[in-house]
């Protein structure tokens, strides 16, 4: 690894040492509660786009009878609109990294208001399925973007400290927006519900005015006063911010040796690690059934013989706690423990589910396999919104370097969403196949989940960006 870092085994717990700028640099780099305000500001408006990816996917739950009756729509048709979304969501994230990388964090992140309010607003107008299918596809493509802009913006201005609490509001934010479209969608006509998404864009698209570009980011274009300057606002008029600032610069310069990486590039026996555990991670998530779960709770409610709207309501009831406890745990318990728990849980949830539609194809306790399952759907829901949910992204916003990030964060970002496609479309194929053995796969592929984390994923709280980075390349250079 070129640049002035050096990697050592601490007697204590094995930790990286620090880069030798001098004395120890987390003084400068910790945040008091008087520091960061824009910090704080910078991350509410950057999770603003989160709330927008959350809206997008709980749109078209609500709105189906009223927009099949008032278009016309056959049941193909409207399946179509609503899964055109991921299709322009992969796209987008295809391309997040690269736009990121040219325009910045906040360049991307406006390009994403910019196509999602285009898409509201051709939804709100459509009169026909072509123009519904292309406001769809618009907001899929903005989604795309915030998929991989806001956690890596947010890893970027925050301190370590604070990185993996704020970096998982972004997950907190999805759950919210996916809830309240939900709650909305119940009393609003769907015009109205596709005009109140424009508002979160339009709160990002200005509110990014006042808060500066990622330091990280500026550092890698070669904006060194631009760069000190970002660096001294996000971390308050009176910090020393001299020693993060060498820190950053000498780690861009190192990597201002190498060359700007493609996706090829990323395929080095160097970046192995760090492409293992980002891809690994978000395969694991996707495989572990979340979205099957998610988009058919219904059907699952049904299929067990529980009632769809209690248990649908419980979800949500479940869901946005926990994803706020885990926002409380990141940057206390770490993110290696709370994904192994998370993990467990979900290992444990789909294997209750398992065990209900055992027993009911059995007709073994019927009058309790319902209530199983509506457990296990519980357990499910609340052990992934804990962590697996949220901790993916912030690891994949902190593992890769500045000059690979781009590349990496499109690959990983297009692997999650083409992941969730391939759930969301051959899970009730699965389910016609066997209910009991759709779970148990699910199930299994949760308990692997916890030991990849265990053998391979980094633990990366407390630690600087740079850190991080050295040292998964150096683990993958064998030095």
């Amino acid at each position: 690894m070129k640049g002035s870092y050096r990697i050592e085994e601490s007697k204590d717990d094995g930790d990286l040492e620090k880069p030798f700028l001098g004395p120890s640099s987390s003084s400068t780099i910790m945040a008091s509660s008087s520091s960061i305000s824009v910090v704080v500001l910078g991350t509410f408006f950057a999770v603003s786009g989160s709330y927008i990816f959350g809206s997008a996917v709980g749109f078209s739950s609500p709105t189906q009878a009223g927009i099949m009756s008032e278009l016309g729509l056959s049941l193909a048709e409207y399946s179509f609109f609503g899964s055109i979304m991921t299709i322009g969501a992969m796209i987008g994230a295809l391309l997040s990294g690269h736009v990121s990388d040219i325009i910045g964090r906040r360049g991307a992140m406006w390009v994403s208001d910019i196509l999602s309010i285009a898409g509201w607003l051709a939804i709100y107008f459509a009169e026909d399925a072509w123009w519904l299918d292309l406001g769809r596809l618009c907001v899929g493509l903005g989604v795309g973007f915030i998929s991989y802009a806001v956690p890596v913006f947010i890893a970027e201005i925050t301190p370590k400290n604070l990185r993996g609490s704020f970096t998982t509001v972004h997950q907190l934010m999805i759950c919210c927006g996916v809830s309240l479209t939900y709650l909305f969608g119940t009393v609003m006509a769907w015009r109205t519900l596709a005009l109140i998404g424009i508002v979160p864009c339009v709160v990002q698209l200005l509110g990014l005015l006042l808060v500066p570009e990622s330091p990280r980011w500026l550092a890698k274009v070669g904006k060194e006063q631009e760069f000190e300057a970002a660096l001294q606002r996000l971390r308050g008029k009176e910090a020393d911010v001299s020693q993060e600032v060498a820190e950053i610069r000498d780690y861009t310069k190192s990597l201002q040796l190498q060359s700007e990486g493609g996706i090829l590039e990323l395929f080095d026996w160097k970046y192995a690690h760090s492409l293992i555990v980002g891809v690994g991670l978000m395969i694991l998530q996707q495989f572990g059934g979340v979205n099957g779960i998610a988009f058919y709770a219904s059907a699952i409610f049904t299929t067990a013989g529980f009632s769809s709207g209690v248990g649908t309501i419980a979800m949500v009831v479940v869901q946005v706690p926990m994803t706020a406890l885990g926002v409380l745990l990141m940057d206390k318990s770490g993110r290696r423990p709370l994904l192994m728990v998370s993990a467990a849980g979900t290992c444990l949830g789909c294997f209750l589910l398992a065990v209900s539609f055992l027993m009911q194809d059995h007709r073994w306790c019927t009058e309790i396999s319902p209530t199983l399952a509506l457990v296990g759907v519980l357990v499910y829901t609340g052990s992934f919104s804990l962590g697996m949910g949220g901790i993916p992204w912030v690891i994949m916003s902190e593992i890769f370097p500045i000059n690979m990030k781009g590349s990496a964060g499109s690959l990983v970002s297009l692997v999650s969403w083409v992941g969730s496609w391939i759930v969301s479309y051959g899970f009730n194929f699965l389910m016609h196949w066997s209910s009991l053995g759709t779970f148990f796969i699910f199930s299994s592929i949760c308990g692997l989940t916890v030991f990849f984390v265990a053998k391979l994923v980094p633990e990366t709280k407390g630690r600087t960006l740079e850190e991080i980075q050295a040292s998964m390349n150096s683990f993958s250079s064998g030095k």
